[in-house]
């Protein structure tokens, strides 16, 4: 019987959402933190979109943010010329990283005890968060701003992306190993540790690339132009989101386009799959985070399959456990949250 995609929609951001990442799945379940130009990156229950709190102390718009493996942790990446490390769980302030320039990305090495940063001043940053007072290492040798840097391979090599080109770095020598060009600007990157796989988004091609060698592995052509793709966690599945305000599902095996359907009301800047591969999330530039189900009519988190009578000839469609609203109309942006961390929750809407 076919079944409808309906997404779960996380209000409460006032600006485009620019980012997003998952932490593993820890004891409590996993979770969801979104960057924001609005300066309040926000940290979510991932399953359900649950608003868990907003961390407060930026002064410009939040272009990346991460959790730490058990989501202790979380790191954000600035307009301010700052990152900050924080305290996930009761979202204090642990530490403000100064930079020279705008901050694109953070991310933690599997033990959370050094954060690498890079942004618009074209370096690679390397901090020690126990020993907060000592001086970042620095990797040089990108010509234009980072847009994206990851630990790969048990945090040995690390990857980056600047305009049009991915390098590949030894965490040791801090020397490049290897680098990749393209003809066009690289708007997003994923490292996937289950079989070193590197996906790469520029123009309407998504390019999937051994994040240990760089050598090809295979690419799509898309019919827009995307910015960003996620690969499923058992690489059954590709989903990718871009200038068309559409989501598209592919077949990661045959390339086959499986979905695609209008996503949100502008461009999606963010796409990422949960840990278990249950669903995947979406940030888009009208404000709003939406969840979204691989297997669509599965009982999981806030969705529970509800099938029809019979004969009425109606179509199968997942129920949401709370009053649904009109997925036609762009749900009311909630207003920004005040200077606390448990301050009024936002709305986790149909």
């Amino acid at each position: 019987m076919a079944m409808r995609q309906t997404p779960l929609t996380c209000s409460g951001h006032t600006r485009p959402v620019v980012d997003l990442a998952f932490s593993g799945i820890t004891p409590y379940g996993y979770f969801l933190i979104s960057a924001c130009k609005d300066g309040k990156p926000m940290l979510r229950q991932g399953d359900t979109g649950d608003w868990i709190g907003t961390f407060v102390g930026h002064k410009g718009a939040v272009w990346g943010a991460t959790l730490n493996k058990d989501a202790t942790k979380a790191a954000t990446a600035a307009a301010d010329f700052t990152a900050k490390v924080w305290d996930a769980v009761s979202g204090d302030e642990l530490m403000t990283l100064a930079h020279k320039h705008i901050v694109k990305s953070v991310d933690f090495t599997q033990d959370s005890n050094y954060l690498l940063t890079a942004g618009q001043d074209k370096l690679l940053r390397i901090y020690d968060l126990n020993k907060p007072e000592a001086e970042p290492k620095e990797i040089s040798g990108h010509t234009s701003g980072i847009k994206k840097a990851l630990w790969c391979s048990d945090d040995k090599q690390i990857l980056s992306a600047d305009d049009k080109t991915v390098r590949l770095w030894d965490h040791a020598t801090m020397t490049e190993v290897k680098s990749l060009n393209f003809n066009m600007s690289v708007s997003s990157m994923e490292y996937i540790p289950e079989g070193e796989i590197l996906v790469i988004t520029y123009g309407r091609s998504i390019a999937f690339h051994s994040a240990v060698s760089l050598e090809p592995i295979k690419s799509f052509d898309t019919p827009a132009t995307i910015n960003s793709a996620s690969l499923h966690p058992e690489k059954e599945f590709l989903v990718a989101g871009g200038e068309d305000f559409k989501l598209y599902k592919y077949d990661y095996n045959s390339g086959e386009e499986l979905e695609s359907y209008k996503g949100h009301f502008g461009p999606i800047h963010c796409v990422r799959f949960s840990p278990d591969g249950e669903l995947y999330a979406s940030g888009s530039e009208d404000g709003t985070l939406r969840l979204w189900q691989t297997v669509v009519g599965k009982t999981y988190g806030l969705w529970k399959c509800v099938l029809p009578e019979e004969d009425s000839g109606e179509l199968a469609k997942p129920k949401i456990n709370f009053p649904e609203t009109a997925e036609e109309e762009l749900e009311e942006i909630a207003s920004e949250n005040s200077d606390s961390i448990y301050s009024s929750t936002p709305e986790v809407k149909a």
